[in-house]
C-alpha cells in the first residue's frame, strides 16, 4: 500500500464511520428526528454497522485501521512505524469530514433542537432546561454527545480506565481474529468480527463514558463541534477531551504487548 492509498483510504473510511456512527447519535438525540429516544441499543448497533460499512469499503485501500489505537498496536506488533503519521492524519481528517456531514444531514434538526426552549432554557422552559444548564456548567453543550463522548460520572481515573479496558478488548480482537492474511489491516471476516466486538463493548462497557475507544472518533468531531456555527451549542468540554485520546492509545499499546507476549 502506498502512502497516498493509506491516506485516502483512512480518510474515506473514518468519514463513513463517523457519518454513520455520529448519525445514529443525532437520530436518537435531536428532538425533530424520527428516531428520537430510540435508545442505547440503537446507538450500539448503529456504531457496529458503521464499523462494518467503513471497513468493507476501505480495507482494499488502507487495511481499514480507522483508529489510531489500532494503528499504534500494529506498529508495536510489527515494529513498522513508517506510515503511522499517514494513518493518523487520514483518520483525524476523515473523522472531521464525517462529523461535518452529520451536521449537513441533520441541519434542520440541529437548528430546531438548539432553539427549543425546553432544550436551551428561557421562558417556558421545562426540567430539560435545568439538565442542559447542568451539562454546560461541566463544559458540555446540549448536542456535544452527537459529536464526541462524555462521562456519566466524572472520575478521571475511572473514565480513563474504562477507555483503556474497552480498547484492550477491541484491539486484542483485531489482532487475534480480525487481521487479513498480510496482517496489516482488517480482512473480510475481520470486519464482521470487529463490528460485533464494537457492539459488545458498547453494550457491556459503554455506559460509563460512551466508549470512544478511538482517539480520532472523539477528537475530530469535537474539533468540528467547536468550529460549527450551531446556535446555543454550549461548550466542547475540552477539559475531558484528553481522556478519549490518551485512554485508547494506552489500551492499544497494552493490547499489543499482551499479543506479543501471549499470542505471537
Amino acid at each position: 500500500m502506498s502512502s497516498s492509498d493509506i491516506f485516502i483510504g483512512e480518510t474515506i473510511g473514518t468519514a463513513i464511520l463517523i457519518l454513520l456512527g455520529g448519525g445514529v447519535c443525532a437520530a436518537v438525540t435531536l428532538k425533530a428526528s424520527k428516531a428520537r429516544n430510540a435508545g442505547w441499543l440503537a446507538i450500539t448497533f448503529g456504531w457496529g454497522f458503521a464499523v462494518l460499512t467503513a471497513v468493507y469499503t476501505t480495507a482494499p485501500l488502507s487495511g481499514a485501521h480507522l483508529n489510531p489505537a489500532v494503528t499504534l498496536a500494529l506498529a508495536i506488533k510489527d515494529g513498522d512505524w513508517n506510515n503511522v503519521p499517514v494513518y493518523w492524519a487520514g483518520q483525524v481528517l476523515g473523522a472531521m469530514i464525517g462529523a461535518a456531514l452529520v451536521w449537513i444531514a441533520y441541519y434542520g434538526q440541529f437548528h430546531a433542537h438548539l432553539t427549543d426552549r425546553e432544550i436551551v432554557g428561557g421562558p417556558g422552559a421545562q426540567d430539560t432546561a435545568a439538565k442542559a444548564v447542568e451539562a454546560q456548567e461541566t463544559g458540555a453543550g446540549p448536542v456535544l454527545g452527537v459529536f464526541s463522548t462524555g462521562p456519566e460520572v466524572r472520575v478521571a481515573w475511572q473514565n480513563l480506565a474504562t477507555e483503556i479496558i474497552g480498547t484492550i478488548v477491541l484491539v486484542l480482537a483485531v489482532l487475534t481474529q480480525g487481521l487479513n492474511d498480510e496482517g496489516n489491516g482488517l480482512g473480510t471476516l475481520g470486519a464482521l468480527i470487529t463490528a460485533l466486538v464494537v457492539v459488545s463493548i458498547g453494550l457491556s462497557l459503554g455506559g460509563p463514558t460512551g466508549y470512544a475507544i478511538n482517539p480520532a472518533r472523539d477528537l475530530g468531531p469535537r474539533i468540528v463541534h467547536a468550529l460549527l456555527p450551531l446556535p446555543n451549542k454550549g461548550g466542547s468540554d475540552w477539559g475531558y477531551a484528553w481522556v478519549p485520546v490518551v485512554g485508547p492509545l494506552i489500551g492499544g499499546a497494552i493490547a499489543a504487548g499482551i499479543y506479543n507476549v501471549a499470542f505471537a
